[in-house]
């Protein structure tokens, strides 16, 4: 179906009575599972929700107390998340790959009375330094790890009991009456990193997750409660837990969690398994695989030879995209992409294959999509238009020729940033449009071309803005190159690259002559980038970036002065 309604009324539906719905209408299907592991029905979901309020009620949690949540992806995390919220509490999703000092700082910071936690988390945790925390929960098990007071020992020993007594014939769809929100109430608080001085945390309303919830409901008609997800990407960001998990649960769909670390090997493994109906990623994701079955094959002789021959050329690349569509399961809608910047050589070859596969523009203050098209009516190198019950303009005198901010509007936006109303301030215009901090241009119609941050821009020797972004998009396309980050260094730009070292010695090549022949490329690469904004040097990371949640790189650590 078309994506081509730009803005509507916007009509607030209660998420969590949505969820009631799904479960009642589901009860018997599956809802919830563990990749080769445990699977949990509507039934079984809606059960461990029910416990879990009860032990809210007899601890004394209120509604608008806060819930903290850090796990890697599993079934658990699902439960408590919904319980969470489905009893009026808001939900703190931490990421589970934060320092231990992070996690306590955000723990606080979020005011949250009761941590869900994995037991390898919690060996580097202390009560001590969380003095507002009344329980830790081990996540996997529900059991008590740590407890303020007798009472809450006493309601997670008699936690069945309680549930038997409450329903004492059995538990039942009706049983189900989850508390009813409304749309400026909030929901949960997501933090953009894990250190004090650049964490923010986006509080993000109902209305929110209500519009983000539309939206996929509006462009995705043909998923259902018959179809699959692979959860790939951490619930605890924003857009893996929404376009991976709670819209799905609105519709009754099944979500497999990968509870592993999703290397390309095991995301090809279970996608071939789970053949889902819808694949949600983040570039780096697809680049990986592109890098590791694809570039190597069409730089073969015969292969090179065969793409510059018009009829041989169609008939390679339709082979490249069958077995492309057969890897990721072959049963998918499209490949949706967000979260980071395209690598533009590896988005052209997808382009010219027709591959099924779109790139949508979001960011955790919207819950997170801003902009999205159907890869039937993407544009290459466009990451969409207007989302569905969103606006978009560039603060530019020329917005299809001069890059500006991009600005939006919409339900999805967020309150502002919890305790700080400095950031909260600063993130609206004085006329209500929200400031992403991304530079871009809108074509003639209205599709969004994203430039850079413009946090990130360099300014260059006689003014000029350059965005590193799209440096890096040359080296990435280079053999062996597993990502860059251009820097200002003394005055030049120095690309910082981390190669695939691994790689290269499996095809024969040492460190010391894989950097060799990576630095004699810098000529080459200088060629394909304006003047203004030439590569002076190139230094090696021994390791892979620092990253977000999302996979970007935390680029600040790694500036430099002058």
């Amino acid at each position: 179906m078309k994506n081509d309604k730009t803005m509507s009324e916007f009509e607030f539906q209660s998420v969590n009575k949505m969820i009631e719905k799904s479960f009642r209408d589901n009860w018997d299907r599956l809802a919830l599972s563990n990749y080769q592991g445990v699977s949990l029905c509507y039934r079984d979901v809606a059960r461990r929700i029910e416990k879990l309020h009860i032990a809210f009620e007899k601890c004394f949690l209120h509604k608008g107390d806060k819930v903290a949540i850090c796990a890697r992806n599993q079934v658990n995390w699902a439960v408590s998340y919904l319980a969470t919220m489905t009893y009026g509490a808001v939900v703190v999703p931490i990421l589970h790959e934060f320092k231990p000092g992070n996690i306590h700082y955000l723990v606080n910071h979020s005011e949250a009375k009761v941590l869900f936690v994995d037991d390898v988390i919690w060996e580097g945790l202390s009560p001590d330094e969380m003095p507002g925390v009344y329980a830790v929960v081990r996540i996997n098990t529900f059991q008590l790890l740590y407890a303020k007071n007798d009472r809450i020992i006493e309601a997670r020993e008699h936690m069945n009991e309680y549930f038997g007594k409450r329903h004492p014939n059995a538990f039942l769809p009706e049983d189900l009456c989850y508390y009813k929100d409304s749309p400026n109430e909030l929901a949960m608080i997501n933090y953009t990193s894990g250190t004090s001085g650049f964490s923010k945390g986006v509080m993000i309303p109902y209305r929110a997750l209500c519009s983000n919830i539309q939206f996929a409901k509006h462009v995705l008609p043909e998923l259902g409660n018959t179809s699959n997800v692979v959860s790939m990407l951490p619930t605890a960001h924003m857009y893996g837990m929404m376009f991976e998990f709670l819209f799905e649960m609105t519709i009754g769909m099944h979500v497999h969690f990968l509870t592993r670390v999703p290397s390309p090997k095991i995301i090809m493994q279970a996608l071939q398994e789970v053949k889902p109906n819808i694949i949600i990623a983040v570039p780096l994701i697809i680049e990986k695989v592109y890098k590791s079955k694809i570039q190597k094959m069409i730089e073969k002789g015969s292969i090179k030879t065969m793409l510059r021959i018009p009829v041989l050329n169609d008939m390679v690349r339709k082979k490249i995209r069958t077995e492309l569509v057969n890897a990721f399961g072959g049963n998918f809608v499209e490949v949706i992409m967000g979260g980071a910047a395209f690598n533009k050589e590896v988005e052209k070859f997808f382009w010219d294959i027709d591959f099924p596969y779109t790139v949508g523009y979001g960011m955790t203050e919207c819950a997170p999509i801003i902009a999205y098209d159907h890869f039937n009516d993407k544009k290459l190198y466009s990451c969409g238009k207007a989302a569905y019950n969103m606006q978009i303009k560039i603060d530019s005198d020329d917005p299809q020729h001069i890059e500006g901010e991009i600005l939006c509007k919409g339900p999805n936006t967020a309150l502002g940033y919890y305790k700080n109303e400095e950031a909260t301030a600063s993130l609206f215009t004085e006329d209500g449009w929200m400031r992403t901090g991304d530079m871009g241009i809108i074509d003639k119609d209205g599709y969004l071309f994203i430039r850079g941050r413009s946090k990130c821009m360099i300014l260059g020797p006689n003014g000029q803005n350059i965005y590193p972004e799209e440096l890096e998009t040359v080296i990435n396309a280079v053999t062996y190159v597993v990502d860059s980050l251009v820097i200002e260094d003394n005055g030049g730009l120095t690309a910082l690259i981390y190669p695939d070292y691994h790689q290269a010695e499996l095809d024969g090549l040492s460190r010391t002559e894989l950097e060799k022949n990576i630095t004699a490329l810098l000529p080459e690469i200088n060629k394909e980038i304006p003047g203004y904004a030439q590569i002076r040097k190139i230094e090696f990371m021994p390791e892979d970036f620092e990253r977000t949640p999302k996979r970007s790189i935390k680029r600040y650590l790694y500036q430099r002065n002058g």
